[in-house]
Order: C-alpha cells, then sequence, then structure tokens
C-alpha cells in the first residue's frame, strides 16, 4: 500500500474537517512550516463597488497578535494597505516587494505608506498575498501570508520559488474548504426558530403551510421573519434567505438531530 506524501497527508487532513474551527489550525501550521508564522484570511461574498462590503458580512480568521489586528483591523488600516488593494483587483499571488518597490518608486500614496511604515513598526516585514478567484463579482478573498521574524523578502521570495506550487495548492485548498463550511455572521445570531422559518420559506412553503408545520400561528411566523430579516441587516425575506444561504447556515447536520461519525482529527502535522 503507497504511503501518502506529507503534503497529501497535510490535503486529506483539510478536506476531512468539519468546522472552520478544525481547518484554521491545520493550515496555519502548514504556513508555519514554510516559514509563514502569521497569516490574515479574510472573505466576503457581500462587497459592494469600490467597498470591501459590510465588516458584519466578513469572515476575518488571523493568528497574528491582538495589537497588530486592534490598529490593522479595528482602526481599519487594511483600507489604505497596497497588498489588500492588489488583492482587491487581482487574484493570484503577489509578493510583497511589489510594494516595496512602489514605495522606493515613489508611487504609493501618503496612506499607503503610512500603514506600511506601521506594519515595519510591527515587524510584518516580508511575505506573500493569495487572492482568491470566484464566479461571484461581489465576492472577495485572499490571505496575507507574514513571514517570521529574521526573515527577509528576498528569503521569502526564494521560499516561494522552491515551494510556490505547494503553497498556492496548500492556499487554494483551505479557502475553497473554508468557503464551503458554515460561519456565523457576527453581531446578532439568529435564533433556531428563525433558522427554521427561513429553511421553510426557501423551501417554497407559504407562511399558512410554516404555521401548521412548525405549530405556530401566522403571525408568529411572521414575527420570527422580522426578527431575521433584522439580525441579518436586511430589507426582504428573499434577502436574508440568500445571506444564511451563502454562509452555508441552512440545512446543517446539527438541525436534524444528527451526530457526526468519526475520530476528530488530529492538528499537529508530524514532520
Amino acid at each position: 500500500m503507497s504511503k501518502l506524501t506529507k503534503l497529501e497527508q497535510t490535503m486529506d487532513l483539510i478536506l476531512k474537517c468539519q468546522s472552520i474551527e478544525q481547518v484554521w489550525p491545520l493550515f496555519a501550521e502548514s504556513m508555519a512550516h514554510y516559514g509563514f508564522d502569521r497569516m490574515i484570511y479574510a472573505s466576503n461574498r457581500f462587497r459592494t463597488v469600490g467597498t470591501f462590503g459590510d465588516p458584519d458580512d466578513a469572515l476575518l480568521l488571523t493568528n497574528h497578535d491582538s495589537a497588530y489586528i486592534d490598529a490593522f483591523i479595528g482602526k481599519a488600516l487594511f483600507l489604505d494597505a497596497p497588498m489588500f488593494n492588489w488583492s482587491a483587483k487581482n487574484t493570484g499571488v503577489c509578493s510583497w516587494k511589489w510594494a516595496q518597490d512602489r514605495r522606493e518608486q515613489g508611487l504609493n500614496s501618503p496612506a499607503e505608506n503610512r500603514v506600511i511604515n506601521f506594519n515595519d513598526r510591527m515587524g510584518v516585514v516580508a511575505g506573500y498575498s493569495v487572492s482568491f478567484q470566484d464566479i461571484s463579482g461581489r465576492s472577495i478573498a485572499g490571505v496575507g501570508l507574514c513571514a517570521k521574524a529574521g526573515l527577509s523578502q528576498a528569503d521569502v521570495d526564494l521560499i516561494w520559488d522552491e515551494n510556490g506550487d505547494e503553497l498556492f495548492l496548500l492556499n487554494n485548498l483551505a479557502h475553497h474548504k473554508i468557503a464551503s463550511l458554515p460561519h456565523k455572521r457576527r453581531g446578532k445570531s439568529l435564533t433556531k426558530r428563525q433558522k427554521e422559518v427561513l429553511q421553510w420559506v426557501a423551501d417554497g412553503k407559504t407562511m399558512a403551510d410554516i404555521a401548521a408545520i412548525m405549530g405556530l400561528n401566522a403571525a408568529t411566523v411572521e414575527k420570527h421573519l422580522r426578527l431575521a430579516r433584522d439580525s441579518l441587516n436586511v430589507d426582504t425575506t428573499a434577502q436574508a434567505i440568500l445571506k444564511v444561504s451563502v454562509q452555508n447556515q441552512f440545512f446543517l447536520v446539527e438541525d436534524f438531530g444528527m451526530q457526526r461519525v468519526g475520530k476528530p482529527y488530529p492538528f499537529e502535522l508530524k514532520r
């Protein structure tokens, strides 16, 4: 029987993950193996023209320390970050040397240079960005891979030259796995009843049908729908269904009282 390579083992573990909470540590550990010990992954399926979209609709995963994230994300410095803006307009892979070259050539705006200077002070000086392609023009997703302390951008470029195919494959696999798994919207969460009512509407049931199925009156059903729309910050039930569907919140195994079978997958990769 042939044995899986270490890369194949990592891919196999990621594919078997059943939650974002399982994928993330595996992905982070695999990137650390190549020298990228800090990452920010961000995605939003509901961006609008010229913006990243409502932050409450975004999924953000990171292992940077809080001091960095509180400023970079909390104070919205990312909006002026050259590599973020590159990711918003492109798909593929880009060395952070691109932003460094722009600064040396005087092509960056003052706001962009302020972000680069902030990153320099925080030790975020070398890395790569990966922006993922999606069939929807409203979707945006990317990851910033920051190299560990002591590595220069030249060092990182050599790492990518040697391992770029593996790195690109792992990043795309992790992204698509994360995108396929449910995540909860920040802010107000839907109650079980609110989600159940939305699921019945998505199945084409009328208010009368839903009331009969759930043993409620029509006014209570409409109340659950109104509260669901408020929680999701949308105006119509159709928008609510779309948002919950995109976030993979519908028809989860747990909703049917079922339990997942199988042993939990280990997070440590033996290398």
